[in-house]
């Protein structure tokens, strides 16, 4: 997977791209993540790459001619890459789009800034607008390293064992059940007896049954698109009997 991502500000990435699984990635040659300054192609003296917006208003607005220019630089080489805008306006970025955006060759990832870009890069290059949430930051640099590593993770031999990404809360449409190491035992608090039994199919039982509970104290929301067996479902009503009880 090759990642493209264009931004004002490349020194933001140095920490995130430079430790733990994303640098490991990327030594291993399993991701590519390049950063490329917007400022850079700016023409003029004093390499502007904002300006005030049409019709007035407050904030700035990223131009559209040194954003073209770097899209332009990027797709030359890599033809195939999905463009990605982050913006408060985009669709909620969540584990199902990163799953399908895994399954691309290469992503570009331009970083909105101020009150946005300027309509016509969206028009004329933009793919996909993605939003972390219902919030706003200073800009879509944070989104950006969101986006690489919930996507990198997904890329076949990025973690140590594929079952972790098949594991992790929203794989299925459900919060992740608890977890324990040792010691069995911590200031009066005991893990559960089940996940020292050595019994699989009731510790699976387990892990199902607390995803269930913390999705529904939680998140009950995500309950309506998860994948649900009638073992679920039934479950599910029973908590929800005992809530009204």
């Amino acid at each position: 997977m090759k990642f493209d991502i264009l931004t004002l500000f490349p020194a933001m990435f140095d920490g995130p791209f430079s430790e733990s699984i994303v640098k490991r990635a990327a030594e291993d040659g399993l991701i590519e993540i390049r950063l490329h300054d917007i400022r850079h192609y700016a023409t003029d003296r004093h390499k502007t790459a904002d300006d005030s917006p049409y019709g007035g208003g407050a904030g700035m607005v990223m131009k559209v001619d040194p954003l073209a220019a770097c899209i332009e630089a990027v797709r030359s080489e890599r033809p195939a890459s999905r463009v990605i805008l982050t913006t408060p306006r985009g669709k909620r970025f969540d584990q199902a789009k990163a799953c399908e955006l895994a399954k691309e060759e290469a992503l570009l990832i331009i970083c909105g800034r101020y009150e946005g870009v300027d309509e016509r890069v969206r028009e004329l290059f933009v793919d996909d607008e993605v939003s972390l949430g219902d919030f706003v930051m200073t800009g879509g640099e944070l989104a950006a390293m969101a986006i690489v590593d919930a996507v990198s993770r997904l890329i076949p031999g990025v973690l140590g064992s594929a079952e972790s990404a098949a594991c992790d809360s929203f794989s299925d449409g459900l919060l992740e059940y608890p977890h324990y190491t040792r010691p069995a035992e911590f200031r009066g608090i005991r893990v559960p007896d089940v996940l020292l039994s050595g019994n699989h199919r009731e510790i699976a039982e387990w892990r199902r049954r607390n995803s269930l509970q913390r999705t529904l104290a939680v998140r009950p929301d995500l309950l309506a698109t998860a994948r649900l067996s009638e073992k679920d479902r039934k479950y599910l009503q029973e908590l929800a009997e005992g809530r009204q009880n």
